[in-house]
């Protein structure tokens, strides 16, 4: 029909949980937002009817539902209060109609905000307009209402000594969904940078050579005192070559890691690495404990 969807009004044959179907008036370029509906007209849950339901309350097949001559409940978006002469459904097979007005050809029960929020629309208490930005749902809030709480009879007095039913609610928090977000905020090309906060292990200590006695001991000592200051701390003392190692620790991403080598214990030292910024600096053996558990316990403290 050559025109733009914003002069097109979509008629929604919708159904509730409570099996009542009105239809639901969109333009052209706007979603219905299920919630605000299931707000309006007070249930749980919608959906779109299915195309035998629309077929017998329209006449017509989906795609094809009009407000004109429409015996239902007519429910419509604000956008559409200020539109004229559009094109609708003409409730018959491959056909519409157009030039189609509100209250001159059909007549709408109730408008209120049905749709989807898009970028750019305007704030209703600012100049400002709106962003649009992908996000995870990482916690949520849900108010129960008295559902559970009249099941299991669980009441307290108010003030003036009657029984109230409790108003219910509950709160999570995704883990799963903490850590993915998590990850996806928090990544290179080399794989995971956890957060200190939130990291599987503090300290990863990449031991070079396992069967260098002076090697193994130094990493053990170190490895013993972090465990004993509560540091968590992972001590990789695998039989594998040191690039497989140093790969593996950039993989799994533990934040701070300390390198024990033949040639750094010589030079009386500790490689040491953030897995953020990948920046290096040599910690004297003796002191290195006591640097790495002032670093957690500080960088903790400040996130």
């Amino acid at each position: 029909m050559k025109i733009a969807p914003q002069q097109l009004v979509k008629t929604l044959i919708v159904t509730t949980d409570e099996d009542e179907q009105v239809a639901v008036l969109m333009r052209g370029d706007h979603d219905l937002n299920e919630i605000k509906l299931c707000r309006l007209l007070g249930c749980n849950h919608v959906e779109l009817a299915n195309e035998e339901t629309v077929l017998k309350l329209t006449g017509a097949p989906s795609g094809f539902a009009g407000p004109v001559g429409l015996n239902l409940r007519i429910l419509a978006d604000h956008a559409v209060k200020t539109m004229a002469d559009f094109v609708v459904g003409a409730n018959k097979g491959d056909t519409h109609l157009s030039g189609v007005n509100v209250g001159r050809d059909f007549e709408v029960a109730e408008f209120a905000d049905l749709r989807e929020a898009i970028a750019g629309d305007p704030c209703p208490r600012c100049a400002g307009k709106l962003e649009v930005w992908r996000g995870i749902e990482v916690g949520h809030v849900f108010k129960l209402g008295t559902k559970y709480s009249e099941a299991l009879g669980a009441t307290v007095q108010d003030e003036s000594g009657q029984e109230r039913t409790l108003v219910m609610g509950c709160y999570g928090i995704g883990i799963g969904r903490t850590v993915a977000s998590s990850i996806e905020q928090n990544n290179d090309e080399n794989g995971i940078i956890w957060p200190l906060p939130i990291a599987p292990f503090q300290v990863l200590i990449t031991m070079l050579n396992p069967k260098d006695e002076e090697v193994s001991a130094a990493s053990e000592k170190l490895y013993r005192e972090l465990v004993d200051a509560s540091i968590e701390v992972l001590l990789d003392d695998r039989d594998e070559r040191p690039g497989s190692k140093f790969k593996d620790a950039d993989l799994i991403g533990i934040p701070l890691r300390v390198t024990v080598g033949a040639r750094g214990l010589k030079e009386g030292a500790f490689e040491f690495q953030r897995r953020a910024g990948g920046e290096r600096e040599m910690l004297p053996v003796e002191q290195a404990a006591a640097t790495l558990i002032d670093r957690v316990k500080t960088e903790l403290a400040q996130s």
